[in-house]
């Protein structure tokens, strides 16, 4: 599935929940295909080009982490003007 397409479905769910709920990556993927499971290294790719674009947050245990650090379990929601990404503690 093309990258676009999926950064595209990451944005319209982010919007539709805004800025103070969070998204799993599963949930992204099933969206997209009834056949899911081999979607999700895709999301957290386009999930990562978006998050280095400054269009979400990624997160870890509720809070962003940068980007190139994603690894482990996450999850997306629109960036926020308040929080700046931080290294990952683990």
């Amino acid at each position: 599935m093309a990258p676009d397409l999926i950064a595209a479905e990451i944005l319209r769910q982010a919007e539709a929940v805004g800025a103070a709920r969070s998204l799993c990556p599963s949930d992204i993927a099933k969206a997209l295909s009834p056949d899911w499971r081999p979607l999700l290294s895709s999301v957290r790719k386009a999930a990562i080009m978006l998050a280095v674009a400054g269009r979400i947050d990624i997160l870890r245990k509720g809070r962003p982490i940068d980007p190139t650090q994603t690894h482990g379990v996450i999850r997306l929601r629109l960036r926020t003007e308040t929080e700046a990404p931080i290294q990952d503690e683990t």
